[in-house]
């Protein structure tokens, strides 16, 4: 089972990290939302405290991981918030067992895996891992997740958690993002969701946020001036400020 972060009770509220990525990076988010929620933060296969796990090469087996593990806790109902790579695996949980989830938060993420505006090219972060190997690596990829780059206040937390991941999960977690296109599932998304973006993403360009809010159906869009890929941590009372509005609405 999937090592996890569980704080606070209430509504359950599941937070999904992303590409190189781990629980310890929702800090803020546990403290904040645990006053309201049971939050419950995994960290997926391969990456984090589950960095002995076997990392699987598809998007759809994250996907699988993190409803099993709500499974095992007992959990039917939730929120579920996914980030980068974790927004992937979200829509893949909406677009399996969507009746479970009651509001879905699609940040920092879209619906095309091969990521064609990134930072870089999928082929150069795989060869970049094979001569660097992991830990420079993820000091190298968290730097471009803030506008501040490596002085940025949340850098070292990305970068400790970036470098707990296996080489194989890093590579794997890679080819899963290749291979996974959502787009003819959005249209099926029933959650009312929200799209957060900041404005400065290097990994995701604006259309792929687009995309996600002009074909789920019930949507609404959250842009964050002067942000990166890493709002919650650029500016966390902004970020803790919209998801909560988001959540405690009545439909």
């Amino acid at each position: 089972m999937l090592k996890y972060q569980r704080k606070g009770e209430g509504y359950p509220l599941v937070l999904v990290h992303g590409y190189l990525g781990g629980s310890a990076m929702w800090r803020d988010q546990v403290v904040r939302f645990s006053s309201d929620y049971d939050v419950i933060a995994p960290d997926l296969a391969g990456f984090g405290e589950s960095g002995a796990l076997v990392s699987p090469v598809t998007i759809e087996a994250h996907a699988q991981s993190v409803l099993d593990l709500l499974d095992d806790l007992g959990i039917e109902d939730f929120h579920l918030l996914g980030h980068s790579m974790g927004g992937m695996v979200v829509q893949q949980m909406a677009a399996k067992a969507g009746k479970r989830i009651s509001r879905l938060i699609l940040y920092g993420t879209g619906p095309v895996g091969k990521l064609p505006d990134r930072f870089e090219t999928m082929e150069e972060s795989r060869r970049r891992l094979s001569d660097d190997g992991v830990a420079a690596t993820a000091l190298r990829i968290a730097a471009t997740w803030f506008v501040a780059g490596s002085h940025a206040a949340g850098f070292q937390v990305c970068a400790e958690e970036g470098s707990k991941a296996s080489l194989t999960a890093a590579q794997n977690g890679l080819t899963a993002m290749e291979h996974w296109d959502g787009r003819s599932a959005l249209s099926g998304i029933k959650p009312p969701t929200l799209v957060l973006w900041g404005d400065w993403d290097r990994s995701y360009s604006w259309a792929q946020p687009e995309t996600l809010w002009k074909n789920i159906p019930d949507c609404s869009l959250a842009v964050v001036p002067g942000c990166a890929h890493n709002v919650h941590m650029e500016k966390p009372d902004l970020f803790n400020r919209l998801v909560g509005d988001f959540l405690d609405e009545r439909l």
